[in-house]
């Protein structure tokens, strides 16, 4: 990701309606798919700056790692325990250890071994463990706003669905999300391409404007895992590894 863009991250993370939203509609299919056990154990799979580790902390005990040197050590500061250094697929440590859920939130996109980074997270899961990928959808969105994120691909359904069974898991549910403001989206995108306008970090909304925003996307939480959502900017998955 370019330095700008990633450093961005650390200052939307707490109040960008994006943000905000998506880990309203992760807490809710953790609620809905993960089968936790009384004191489960959770590790996040490139936790960035941070801002999923409260949330997750509310379901279980925390492990996260991360690659950047500054967003591991502003995680740290958020976290119960130091987040360890790691890349995915083969350097994410953790050997031998267990995990009741793994968190993958917009991450597997930006490995070019996705497939690698999969077969290395089963194997740190438990056998009743599950794992939460979220992904930006859609191969035909793909724009400069991906390009400056440094993302290798973009999803469909049917090829994250496939990914996930040939590395080794069973799909529990699959989904679109952020579709209520799919229209919208489209048309600016399609404005940046008419204009070959360049790819620029994310800023901050005007308060209103964010209020609104978030509050559109919030209602899909209760959407998520019940009513499948026709299209939508992103994708989740939820899975668990296949029984042999």
């Amino acid at each position: 990701m370019e330095a700008a863009a990633y450093h961005s991250l650390r200052d939307l993370q707490d109040r960008h309606w994006w943000f905000v939203g998506r880990r309203a509609i992760v807490a809710r299919l953790i609620r809905t798919f993960a089968r936790l056990p009384e004191r489960p154990r959770i590790l996040e799979a490139g936790c960035g700056y941070g801002g999923n580790l409260a949330m997750l902390a509310q379901f279980g005990d925390i492990d996260a790692f991360e690659l950047d040197d500054d967003a591991r050590a502003y995680a740290s500061l958020r976290a119960p325990r130091q987040v360890a250094p790691g890349l995915l697929p083969d350097r994410i440590g953790f050997e031998g250890e267990r995990f009741d859920l793994i968190a993958m939130l917009d991450v597997l996109e930006h490995v070019e071994d996705d497939h690698g980074a999969l077969v290395a997270l089963r194997q740190r899961l438990g056998v009743d463990g599950s794992i939460l990928i979220t992904v930006p959808a859609l191969p035909w969105l793909w724009s400069a706003h991906d390009a400056i994120h440094h993302h290798h691909r973009r999803y469909t359904r049917a090829g994250l669905d496939r990914l996930l069974r040939e590395a080794g898991y069973a799909p529990a549910s699959i989904g679109y999300f952020n579709g209520l403001l799919f229209p919208l989206a489209m048309a600016q995108r399609l404005a940046a391409r008419l204009t070959r306008a360049a790819g620029k970090p994310d800023t901050m909304p005007g308060p209103w404007l964010n209020r609104l925003l978030g509050g559109v996307f919030r209602l899909e939480r209760h959407l998520v895992g019940r009513i499948g959502l026709p299209i939508g900017l992103s994708l989740y998955a939820v899975a668990r590894p296949a029984r042999q």
